[in-house]
């Protein structure tokens, strides 16, 4: 099944540029089993480009690993380090879409994810929040929503670090705004 861009009410076509003070990318673990953890990177750029057909369109985003947040300074300093996303060696996290296709009401964004200069494949579930005026005269914006799991081990991250003290399991949810570029 093929969604049709007339289906999406005020679709447009065009490049997006992520906006990283309306944006959100975050993610969760379980310490000890028991809680969970929230973090997010508050340092985000990135494009979305929506194509004619909604399966043709493509994303790429990039997280700076120092810019990581979980509201614990001494925690995001061992996050930054060796034990976890070693930043001195691996500055960036990345994402770049490799195709879309149409799931119901939503979309799965195939695509290739990059940790600590791993690159594995991951699926982003997202929904389309949808297009709409921006706050200047002219402007666009798009919302898209999604989400994943990974195992942070597929990716070297926290390799010493027991499961039951942080869990393997990563939920990543992202709440992306984006401005479409004159």
């Amino acid at each position: 099944m093929t969604t049709s861009t007339t289906e999406i009410p005020g679709y447009l076509t065009g490049t997006w540029t992520i906006d990283p003070v309306h944006s959100n990318v975050s993610f969760v673990v379980r310490h000890l089993g028991v809680t969970r953890l929230r973090g997010r990177f508050t340092d985000v750029s990135g494009e979305i480009v929506t194509a004619e057909n909604i399966t043709d369109s493509s994303v790429t985003a990039t997280m700076r690993a120092a810019s990581i947040d979980t509201t614990n300074q001494q925690r995001d300093d061992h996050v930054r380090g060796a034990d976890f996303l070693d930043v001195e060696n691996h500055p960036t996290l990345s994402f770049r879409s490799t195709g879309i296709r149409v799931d119901g009401e939503d979309y799965l964004i195939d695509g290739e994810l990059t940790v600590r200069g791993v690159t594995k494949p991951v699926t982003l579930t997202a929904e389309l929040g949808g297009f709409g005026p921006g706050l200047t005269e002219g402007s666009k914006v798009i919302g898209v929503a999604a989400r994943t799991e990974i195992k942070r081990s597929d990716f070297g991250v926290g390799a010493g670090i027991p499961s039951a003290v942080v869990s393997d399991k990563v939920i990543i949810e992202l709440d992306i705004e984006a401005g479409l570029r004159d």
